[in-house]
């Protein structure tokens, strides 16, 4: 039975997980084997569906939404007036895949370019003892082969990192084309996974100050950041 706590965000129902553990065993206790999606929530996002009808469908259409971002666990745990947990998308999935070594659970890694693919599946076999159903890299140009391969891996969890809102429309025409796995988007994971992409430092991190770093490394992000100012803006006047 899921009876995890959540509450709305500018509408939508995000799950109020204490810790990583948490939401790990709430995907396999209560979404495997029905073609659930989880997706991840932070400021950004929450601001882009007002301008972006599809992805506000994307997300609505979504089985699990969770917190990854600060400002999305502060607006959740001051309505909840409890704690409640960040869920960094690349800590949550090799968690799950950490898991799915240990109970034998069949995985299917699609995405990435070839090498980084290749490198991915093998450090999970060699660190976690992931059974791999199938793989592909993120270059394709027929859906429905890579669906067919996805169905016909008998993958029980697919990770899709292709980047938003690809990865989520793909798992969408995965799950109306009978697909019953879990499924995750999982955006550049795999590259931070094997090294290719180096992430914020601990100290950023533990701050919330992801979203700095990300702007010191790509000046170019600073358009994107004005969402942030206008999510705290509403968040401060309690409009979310």
């Amino acid at each position: 039975m899921n009876n995890i706590a959540s509450e709305t965000v500018l509408g939508f129902r995000i799950n109020a997980y204490h810790s990583i553990e948490h939401a790990v065993q709430d995907i396999i206790n209560n979404h495997l084997e029905q073609g659930h999606m989880a997706i991840a929530m932070n400021p950004e996002k929450v601001i882009a569906s007002i301008e972006d009808k599809g992805l506000e469908q994307t997300l609505n259409d979504a089985d699990i939404l969770y917190a990854d971002g600060v400002g999305v666990t502060k607006v959740l745990s001051r309505k909840l007036a409890q704690k409640v947990a960040r869920i960094p998308g690349c800590e949550l999935w090799e968690a799950l895949m950490k898991t799915a070594g240990a109970k034998k659970l069949p995985v299917f890694i699609l995405g990435g370019s070839d090498a980084v693919n290749q490198e991915t599946c093998s450090k999970l076999k060699a660190q976690y003892d992931v059974v791999i159903a199938g793989a592909h890299n993120g270059y394709f140009d027929d859906e429905q082969a890579i669906i067919r391969n996805m169905i016909e891996s008998g993958a029980q969890i697919v990770t899709v990192a292709l980047g938003s809102p690809k990865q989520e429309l793909l798992i969408k025409k995965a799950k109306a084309a009978g697909c019953n796995a879990f499924f995750m988007g999982v955006g550049g994971t795999y590259d931070v996974f094997t090294g290719n992409v180096q992430r914020a430092p601990a100290g950023f991190r533990r701050l919330g100050l992801e979203w700095l770093f990300r702007l010191l490394k790509q000046p170019s992000r600073v358009f994107r950041q004005q969402r942030l100012v206008k999510y705290t803006l509403m968040a401060f006047f309690n409009k979310l």
